[in-house]
């Protein structure tokens, strides 16, 4: 643990302050407050089982041709005094449970690149809306999501759809540590585009949970089965 990790957390924002009191002392409110979530200690507290996974986006050529997948990328950019390097990193946050965040982290060397993007996947952080949407599975346990969505980033577009129980996880390595981290355990996953780029991959993933998140839904009830079914 270092210096930093061991100083007692100090809120700056009301928000911070309003949690260490102990007003608002669930994610579920948090995220739903007129206040934006700024400090990441917020989910520290509120969500102390949080784990987080590092995403291979980098390459350094293999032995036998082809490339070795690394956790960091180098970026360069070029100023009157020179080329300047950064690396790059990109980690999933979760806790298993229908809690999830991703964030991207810059710096001069890769162990601090990860700490910036774990620090930013907790200020994404959001709530999945999970469900048992699949037309195969009448079970009741939220194993997958209520209906379909799509997602983009860049040339990539995912569209995310709900698998019944026993499916598992229809997608790529990285997508599925998105998809454990926040809970999800039965997704059919299709994408298009440049899939090679595992970034923009997973952001597009992402932005098709936020999308869901954001359908209105409302409920009617069936009168010849009594069964409770969502509209968007």
């Amino acid at each position: 643990m270092n210096r930093e990790d061991s100083k007692p957390w100090k809120p700056k924002t009301k928000l911070g302050r309003m949690v260490k009191k102990g007003e608002i002392d669930n994610i579920h409110d948090a995220l739903n407050h007129r206040l934006a979530l700024r400090e990441p200690e917020i989910v520290d507290k509120l969500v102390p089982n949080l784990e987080d996974d590092v995403i291979l986006i980098g390459g350094t050529p293999g032995k036998g041709g082809g490339k070795r997948r690394i956790v960091s990328k180098r970026t360069v950019r070029m100023h009157k005094s020179g080329r300047r390097f950064k690396t790059k990193a990109m980690v999933v946050t979760g806790n298993g449970n229908g809690i999830v965040g991703l964030g991207e982290g810059y710096a001069r060397d890769t162990r601090n690149a990860i700490q910036k993007a774990k620090q930013a996947s907790k200020l994404n952080i959001m709530e999945l809306r999970r469900g048992n949407g699949s037309w195969e599975d009448r079970g009741t346990e939220p194993t997958t999501i209520p209906f379909k969505s799509k997602g983009k980033s860049g040339s990539v577009e995912v569209e995310i759809m709900p698998a019944p129980k026993g499916t598992g996880l229809a997608a790529s390595t990285d997508v599925k540590k998105l998809l454990s981290l926040g809970g999800i355990e039965d997704l059919w996953v299709k994408s298009r585009g440049s899939t090679r780029t595992r970034e923009n991959i997973i952001k597009a993933t992402f932005r098709a949970f936020k999308n869901m998140n954001n359908m209105k839904v409302t409920s009617e009830i069936k009168e010849d089965t009594g069964l409770v079914v969502g509209v968007v």
